[in-house]
């Protein structure tokens, strides 16, 4: 009896010594995701913003230092994700987004933006790393266009090639869907004719 009473405590001290407390709610979280409760309305945003475009003056950085821009995407359909290694539900849905990456990173002009708002980018770099994902990471190498300022993250952005904003989901949610990926897909297509 005393062995489980100290274990309730000496786990989550544990965790938060070791700095994975985040990793394991997260998990948690994922665990949520899975039950279909989360998964995202993709509302159109023109209903919740008239006219939005995206700015395409986004400043990043790769996780290998490189200075880029989100107007090196310009013309295809980009997934951009707003996350953080410190947020637990950013942790619980990267492994949907980067499956959904996976089924798509053939397509040639589907983009993803995986943008840490990490204020050190080595953090995102080992947190990338160490759990093994392969999809385009970033960190920011400037400031935030008004486009992308959001009250939450994770905030999830789909641009359409001719740069609008056609989707906007504040919040943890499961892209790992089929009616996702066809989104995806059908932008592309319109963005070929």
């Amino acid at each position: 009896m005393w062995g489980r009473s100290a274990a309730y405590v000496l786990v989550p001290l544990l965790l938060y010594v070791m700095g994975r407390q985040t990793e394991v709610v997260g998990g948690a979280q994922r665990l949520l995701l899975t039950t279909g409760l989360f998964n995202p309305a993709l509302t159109p945003a023109a209903r919740l913003v008239p006219n939005k475009q995206a700015d395409y003056s986004l400043p990043l950085l790769t996780l290998e230092g490189k200075p880029t821009s989100l107007g090196a995407l310009r013309g295809k359909v980009v997934f951009l994700n707003l996350w953080a290694t410190w947020c637990p539900p950013c942790v619980a849905e990267m492994p949907g987004i980067q499956h959904l990456y996976e089924q798509l990173k053939t397509e040639p002009k589907i983009a993803f933006v995986l943008l840490s708002l990490d204020q050190n980018p080595d953090k995102a770099r080992r947190f990338v790393a160490r759990r093994g994902f392969t999809m385009p990471a970033y960190t920011l190498n400037g400031n935030l266009p008004a486009a992308f300022e959001t009250g939450s993250i994770p905030t999830t952005f789909i641009i359409s090639p001719t740069g609008e904003i056609v989707a906007r989901h504040e919040g943890m949610a499961d892209y790992d869907r089929p009616e996702v990926a066809r989104l995806l897909r059908r932008l592309q297509t319109a963005a070929v004719k």
